[in-house]
């Protein structure tokens, strides 16, 4: 009978795999800082014709509410320095109407000394954690920390935001798109 239940399990994954349907639930370093994370929803971000990263958004039983708990992994499809990621953040982050330039410039420098070159296939994942500190991750490993609350919230803002530069992936990332 176990030895039924497994095949099943494994017949289930593949065919997942083989369409491309990822399960609702998290890997195990999400679920280390949101136990109950479950998806939310996903979406591509595509610049001009280039696909640049596939997005899913983890929150606690797959519901999200803004300044709680949330991962958001990103899938990239491209290869990209690490510089450029960081840079991108900061100018997102004043596009959403953050003006204190100091701020921005600090966080810039922690952004750019975690943040790594990616390549296609490479999973960056973000987790905005219980008491604002963002956690990053590469491929499951932890690269760095940022404890500022205000930098979490703006950070995340990128893709959660109203104000949002792509309120497409937005609204898919939120499950309703």
């Amino acid at each position: 009978m176990a030895h039924k239940t497994i095949q099943n399990v494994v017949c289930t994954a593949c065919i997942f795999a083989i369409l491309g349907i990822s399960p609702a639930y998290a890997t195990q370093h999400i679920r280390t800082h949101i136990p109950t994370a479950e998806k939310v929803g996903q979406g591509r971000l595509t610049y001009l014709f280039w696909d640049v990263y596939d997005a899913t958004l983890f929150a606690p039983q797959g519901r999200w509410e803004e300044g709680k708990p949330l991962a958001l992994k990103l899938s990239y499809l491209r290869d990209i320095e690490g510089r450029k990621i960081a840079d991108r953040s900061a100018e997102e982050m004043r596009l959403q109407g953050l003006a204190d330039e100091v701020k921005i410039a600090a966080w810039h420098a922690q952004m750019h000394k975690i943040f790594p070159d990616v390549d296609e296939g490479m999973d960056l994942t973000g987790v905005y954690t219980e008491t604002g500190e963002s956690v990053f991750y590469k491929n499951n490993i932890e690269i760095g920390r940022i404890s500022d609350p205000e930098f979490s919230a703006a950070f995340f803002g990128i893709w959660l935001n109203e104000q949002t530069s792509v309120p497409n992936l937005r609204r898919k990332l939120l499950g309703n798109g």
